[in-house]
């Protein structure tokens, strides 16, 4: 498992955030305070405080880079 920080503070990012980590079949979860929530879900995403960076948790072994590359934007 790795985990980055990410920003994810419009819309338009939260949008294009779960569209890039659903072509993955990898769980990324996302841990804000005390919340988990699964960072494929745009609902759950909305219900986190997104004007602070939030932390992603990639349970993956295997193509850490190329899910780092896709999750670039969004790294703080």
């Amino acid at each position: 498992m790795k985990t980055v920080q990410i920003s994810l503070n419009s819309i338009d990012k939260v949008k294009s955030f779960v569209n890039d980590i659903t072509k993955f079949d990898y769980d990324f979860d996302l841990v804000s305070g005390r919340y988990v929530i699964d960072a494929k879900s745009i609902m759950g995403i909305f219900s986190l405080d997104l004007s602070r960076p939030i932390d992603l948790n990639i349970h993956a072994e295997e193509n850490i880079d190329e899910i780092m590359t896709a999750i670039k934007p969004y790294l703080i």
